[in-house]
């Protein structure tokens, strides 16, 4: 049975975003703390765990401060996903901006794969909320959010590096090679990491090949 108060249950939006986003500096705070309590139990526990009654007692707030900003514990998820995601897509960017030409393209992809794989391993929270994306609808949306993202930072280099090409060719090509992306890392980050290290190496030697032959 949930943990929460019946009228609070009443009132949840089940639509995985928090209830409001605070604007004061107290409200931030009591923002920020409760992210802050939820990741420490997300890493302790898994976000399967996860119960509002202990993110209350560990932040020391009531139900009511904390259903003031996060209707359920979905909602806290999803803003702990997206934030994680917000600092992949700033290093995605970074990486692509610096792409001029078809020879430094793969250089590009590699990195990036190399900071994502270690980027999830040196954050066991949204490594667990990654692996919870397959049983999540709402995370499922935020990660389809985010490829998507990726993918059309990539289509915006490949078109103007091939300008002559296809657009919806070349959106194929940079969603698959996306998503090739996330598999590997996905993969890699689930084994320990001698073998991780080893996946990701032998994945970028094979994407740059990969996608020189379908940009022919």
């Amino acid at each position: 049975m949930s943990d929460q108060p019946v009228a609070s249950r009443r009132r949840q939006q089940h639509t995985g975003q928090p209830r409001r986003i605070p604007s004061q500096q107290r409200g931030r705070e009591r923002f920020e703390k409760i992210l802050a309590v939820a990741s420490e139990l997300i890493e302790s526990r898994g976000s399967d765990g996860l119960k509002m009654s202990e993110i209350v007692e560990k932040a020391g707030l009531s139900f009511g401060a904390l259903y003031q900003y996060f209707p359920d514990k979905s909602s806290i998820i999803r803003t702990l996903a997206e934030r994680f995601n917000e600092e992949g897509r700033r290093c995605v960017e970074a990486e692509l901006a610096e792409v001029t030409d078809p020879a430094a393209l793969a250089g590009a992809l590699a990195t990036i794969a190399d900071e994502y794989y270690a980027f999830f391993r040196r954050e066991p929270v949204m490594r667990d909320i990654w692996h919870a994306t397959h049983t999540d609808k709402l995370l499922q949306q935020v990660d389809a959010e985010d490829m998507e993202f990726h993918a059309q930072a990539l289509l915006a280099v490949l078109a103007r590096l091939w300008p002559e090409r296809d657009r919806g060719e070349l959106l194929a090509i940079a969603r698959l090679t996306m998503q090739l992306l996330a598999a590997a890392v996905r993969y890699a980050v689930s084994l320990d990491a001698e073998a991780g290290d080893a996946a990701i190496a032998l994945f970028k030697k094979m994407q740059g090949p990969d996608i020189g032959r379908l940009l022919l």
